[in-house]
Order: structure tokens, then sequence, then C-alpha cells
């Protein structure tokens, strides 16, 4: 089954807001084994939304659209479609209702213009929205399915999950299953070189590698008739991948790496510290974002300033003096300052240039300091990372939670 995604707003065309729908509406329907082939985005235009939608209905069979189901004069995706397909709009009396109760839940009264979202192609199937006042249908026509979605993901994503991937699942007569492996410290272009043959040999399961957040993401999926038919599928090829990525590879379930470092910190029984300039925190946040963390972590400094670090850490004067807070040699006396003060197992600082500005021929923008300790050891590492602020402190934190994993797994 060939797709095309249709987002509908004229929003979407200046830029407004990123079109996150089609990413995930791609990946569900890859997983249910449907190939989306086009992706199109029409502004508020009942004419344009009907030329793509004909285009669209000439060389897919599933067309999936997202937007203009709201309750505003400018809303027409339902009328545009009806009208192509020669459909009349009828009241769905479920709907209406479920949208009163949606206002009186609120306090508020149902407006006129909120009743038009109760009105439907007739011969659709509903798709209810529990998060919002826009139901959405499915239209089989002449050997084609058309999906209506409202805009917001909160609203649309609950709507697939619930009514639109059960409705392929049985129409395709499979059951999709994936694993998530994750890689970091290897680039994705090594990373492939590693399992090349894996990826030119696959069938089923198949091998899907791209880039995530600072990492790489390994999407290994199979079909069959049976979710455990399927993990049983999946595992030989995991197992093969993670031999030849080794200590690269450090999730197979889709955890993120804090979630890895802190199950590792429950397991040692190792209370963890943390010490931030350029990251500001972000380190901490990431750690204390996982649930159970308060059992492993002890607490976290924001030293952003030269006296932070001296008067929380007891950093040297003569060591920023001579060296600068962008240094090894501070990012080890913060960590070991760290460690004393907090009396845990396990610390990290973190000490850099995030840039846009700040930085020097010496000392550029993206230079950070590493420093981790654990068990009175310490390992420093530098590093010149590339791109805006923002990812520069991403990338700072997910290489300070990668070494702080790599000496828990070899520790006792």
């Amino acid at each position: 089954m060939i797709a095309e995604i249709i987002a509908v707003g004229t929003e979407l065309l200046i830029g407004q807001i990123v079109n996150t729908n089609a990413q995930y509406l791609s990946r569900r329907l890859n997983d249910l084994g449907i190939n989306v082939y086009y992706h199109s985005v029409v502004g508020d235009n009942p004419a344009r939304l009907e030329q793509s939608l004909k285009l669209a209905m000439s060389r897919a069979d599933l067309i999936i659209t997202t937007g203009g189901l709201g309750p505003t004069k400018d809303d027409l995706t339902k009328e545009t479609i009806a009208k192509t397909l020669g459909r009349n709009l009828v009241l769905h009396q479920e709907s209406h209702q479920a949208i009163k109760c949606f206002f009186e839940r609120q306090h508020r009264k149902i407006m006129k213009n909120n009743e038009k979202q109760a009105y439907f192609p007739e011969g659709c199937i509903v798709i209810p929205n529990n998060n919002g006042t826009a139901p959405g249908c499915i239209i089989e026509h002449e050997g084609k399915v058309i999906v209506m979605f409202p805009g917001p993901p909160k609203e649309m994503i609950p709507m697939f999950e619930n009514t639109v991937f059960p409705y392929f699942a049985e129409k395709t007569g499979q059951t999709i299953a994936s694993r998530m492996l994750k890689v970091f410290g290897i680039g994705e272009s090594e990373m492939e070189t590693r399992i090349v043959d894996l990826i030119d040999s696959q069938t089923n399961p198949t091998i899907a590698p791209y880039v995530g957040d600072g990492d790489v993401v390994i999407r290994v999926t199979a079909r069959c008739h049976d979710k455990e038919e399927a993990q049983r599928m999946i595992q030989p090829v995991v197992d093969q991948i993670a031999e030849r990525l080794d200590c690269f590879l450090y999730s197979t379930n889709g955890e993120t790496m804090e979630e890895v470092v802190v199950g590792l910190l429950k397991e040692k029984g190792v209370m963890l510290s943390t010490a931030e300039s350029c990251t500001g925190g972000m380190l901490a946040s990431r750690i204390i974002n996982v649930p159970g963390s308060s059992r492993v972590f002890e607490r976290g400094f924001i030293t952003y300033s030269n006296n932070a670090k001296i008067e929380e850490l007891g950093v040297s004067q003569k060591t920023l003096e001579t060296y600068g807070a962008v240094s090894e040699e501070t990012a080890v006396e913060m960590v070991r300052g760290l460690v004393a003060r907090t009396k845990t197992r396990a610390g990290i600082a973190i000490t850099g240039i995030a840039g846009p500005d700040g930085g020097t021929a010496e000392k550029p923008v993206g230079l950070v300091y590493i420093a981790v300790c654990l068990d009175g050891v310490v390992e420093c590492r530098k590093f010149n990372f590339i791109g805006d602020r923002q990812r520069v402190r991403n990338v700072s934190c997910l290489n300070a939670l990668n070494m702080l994993r790599m000496k828990l797994a070899c520790s006792q």
C-alpha cells in the first residue's frame, strides 16, 4: 500500500509551526508495512486542497490529511474532501454530544460554529477525539482510503494509535514489532560500515539506521503473525549488531542515555553528584527526569562563575588564573571538589564555551572539558563540539553520561 500525507494549514507554509505530524505518521505507517511515498503541504485554500487531493488519489492508495477540522471558516478540509468525493455531510449525533460534553466539562457554552465539527461525509468511520473538539474520520472510496485528522499532535497521535493503527493492522493481517537500538561514541558512517552486510542482506526483520538527537538509532522491525514470533525473529539480529558495535551500543530497548546510566547507578549502588558550568543544570535535569533517580542522585551544582567554582567546589584561584575556567586542570579540580563535598562515589564536572560568543583562537566556541570521577579515579576528556549553543550543551551532557556509563560498566 502506498500512502501520501497532506498537511493542511497556511501556518505550516509560512513557517510558524513545524510539521511534526508527518514525521510521526511516516514512522508509524512504516511499522504497519505501509510505504509513504509523498508528503504534501497545502494552505487553507479549498481549490488548492482539492488539487492536492486529486493528485494524491492518482498516485496513492492511502491519503492522510492533518489539519483543517476546526470550527472556523478557514477550516474546510472535511467540506472540500466531501465535495471532491461527491458525498454529503451529515450530522453524527455521538460526536455532537461528545463536543457538547467537552464544553460542559470546561463550564463553557458550545458555539454554533463548533457544531460543524460534528458533520461528516456520509458513509465514513468516525474517529473519536478525547482530547479536543475535532473528531476525525476514515473514508473508503473506490479502492482508496482517506483519513482525516485534526492538526494538534496531542489530539492526532492518540486518535491514530487508538483507532487508525488497529484499523490498518487488521487490513494488512500482520503484526509489526520493533526494537530500538541506540548507539553513541561512533559516527553514523562508521556504524553503518560495521553492520553494512547485515543491512544489505535484510529481508525480514529489516534494519533501519538514522541519526537521533546526538546519538544514532537503529530500528529493527519484524512482520509476522504475532508479537512473540516477531520478538524471536528480532533477537538474533540484535545479537549480531551488538557483537559488531560492542560498547558503542548503549541500549537495545530504546532507553535514553540517562535511563541507562541511572539503571547502572542503581545496579552498582552508586550515588552521583554533578557540577556544571556551560550546561547550566541541563545534565542534572536529564538525570532527574528519570523516575527513581532520587535513589542515586545526591545533588547538583551550577557553578557558572569563577567565584562559584571557588566557593562551592574549592577550585584554586591560581588554577583559574593560570589555566582559565575552561581547562583540564579546572575540570579536574571541579570534580575532585564536588565528590569531596558531597561524599558521593561518582561525580561529573563540565566546563566549556557553548557560544555563540566567548571563544578565542586558543579556546574556540565548542571547547568543552568533562571530568568524571568514580571511587576516586578521575578521567578528564577534551572535546571540540560544533553546532549552536543548544547542541553544544546537549552533546556535552550525552558525552558526560557516556563517560560515566563506560566507567560503571567496567566497575565491580
